[in-house]
């Protein structure tokens, strides 16, 4: 592992298991991609941006549950503590692939870019799936 002279955090501190998204029948559609984050550093991080390949945008979501009914809701970023794993999922922060470029079949799997700001970037698998996998 290599330490982050600026922060003191490893920079595979961060890891990510569990990503998924549900199956799509066709393109154009947005689908939320979940998964799990672990970040075993001593220091906080920063989910910044998600690239992947099968759709044209990426937005980082959080659902908000303020007056009236539950609203998603864009985000800059998503927190991600010391020492603690976060799930994204779809009734709290998750991103949302938009304008998905093809359709998506069960047992398939695509390679998302995910950016941290201190992590940095992390190649990840994603299955299409209807639970995790």
């Amino acid at each position: 592992m290599q330490a982050d002279p600026l922060f003191g955090a490893t920079t595979e501190a961060v890891k990510i298991s569990e990503a998924w998204v549900p199956p799509a029948q066709q393109a154009g559609g947005d689908l939320p991609l979940l998964m799990t984050i672990k970040n075993e550093a001593d220091i906080a991080d920063t989910l910044l941006r998600v690239r992947c390949p099968v759709a044209n945008f990426a937005e980082k979501h959080i659902v908000d549950r303020g007056e009236g009914a539950p609203a998603m809701r864009a985000v800059p970023a998503i927190p991600i503590a010391a020492n603690s794993t976060i799930v994204l999922k779809p009734d709290g922060y998750h991103v949302m692939l938009l304008q998905t470029r093809q359709t998506l079949t069960e047992g398939e799997t695509f390679t998302c870019t995910v950016v941290f700001q201190r992590a940095g970037t992390i190649e990840t698998e994603v299955h299409v799936s209807r639970s995790p996998s």
